[in-house]
């Protein structure tokens, strides 16, 4: 099969929800006719919010979940970021470690914002006094990291914290996420890839101890994004884990197909291994964002 010539600019660069008109006006709907006022007002609504998403994460059917009830202390989170900030601030003193092609807010905070320690997991073994990072399914391809398991063992025994990154859940199927390994200490979630909301910061962090940091001091008083956790109880009503997976894995690998690589197990995602090397993060492989050509089923300069 022929490659597909990419012309300039890149146009499968980056990553987000699916471009689909329709779905965003249903979104604008809601939030044009929801009771904004009651959301406000309403000082519980984070923890409907919270019991509701835990239920949606549950409900899949095209993935399995291992061991999510053991994270029984949840906080609402700006997307996922607020949650990594306050991961790096309780580990400062430790060195920091993620994969090569690992999301890039990672190491450009552990370099230029909080100037902490930090190396690639593939440059050096983990060290008792290291803290990790792991995207699942993995930022770089939408699936498991190779190495995942076998750097979770090393962190178990070394009483390494991990947290795990789960911001493609809601755009990923043929996944079993193992939340048991003891070492992972937090994980977090997001709606941002999941639905075209990543501007209304709706998000999730569970952890196994209440420890009392500042996203939990917020969580206590009630100072949280109420509507955020509105917008979110909503669309969590409204669209399930497998939305994405059930309408467009047709068309991600008709895309797959045409290009000449191979789908990944996050729908909006194809994986090259050879030709696209502009659309490299720095890992083997070289990672396509298709969601902004799904909902035309038409790739550009068709």
């Amino acid at each position: 099969m022929s490659t597909y010539n990419i012309k300039p600019p890149l146009v499968f660069g980056g990553a987000g929800a699916v471009n689909d008109p329709e779905l965003k006006q249903q979104i604008h709907d809601i939030i044009r006719n929801a009771p904004n006022q009651y959301w406000l007002d309403n000082s519980s609504i984070h923890t409907t919010f919270l019991d509701q998403y835990i239920k949606w994460i549950l409900s899949t059917k095209k993935n399995v979940i291992r061991g999510l009830d053991q994270y029984a202390v949840k906080a609402f989170s700006q997307g996922t970021t607020e949650s990594f900030d306050k991961f790096y601030l309780k580990h400062h003193r430790r060195r920091f470690r993620c994969f090569r092609g690992e999301y890039m807010y990672h190491t450009a905070s552990w370099k230029n914002i909080f100037s902490l320690h930090w190396k690639h997991i593939e440059d050096e073994p983990i060290d008792k006094n290291d803290a990790v990072v792991i995207s699942l399914p993995f930022s770089d391809t939408g699936d498991y990291h190779n190495d995942m398991n076998r750097v979770l063992e090393q962190c178990c025994a070394l009483d390494v914290p991990v947290l795990i990154d789960c911001a493609f859940f809601g755009i990923c199927q043929n996944l079993e996420f193992d939340f048991t390994w003891p070492c992972i200490t937090d994980i977090t979630f997001s709606l941002s890839k999941t639905l075209p909301v990543a501007h209304a910061r709706i998000g999730m962090r569970v952890s196994r101890v209440d420890d009392d940091d500042s996203l939990l001091v917020h969580q206590k008083i009630g100072y949280v994004n109420r509507l955020a956790c509105g917008l979110g109880i909503e669309l969590l009503g409204k669209w399930g884990p497998d939305y994405n997976c059930e309408k467009w894995t047709d068309v991600q690998h008709q895309f797959c197909n045409r290009l000449n690589i191979i789908p990944s197990n996050s729908v909006i995602f194809g994986i090259d291994q050879k030709y696209y090397k502009q659309y490299n993060r720095g890992g083997p492989t070289n990672r396509l964002w298709l969601g902004n050509y799904m909902y035309h089923g038409q790739l550009p300069n068709e």
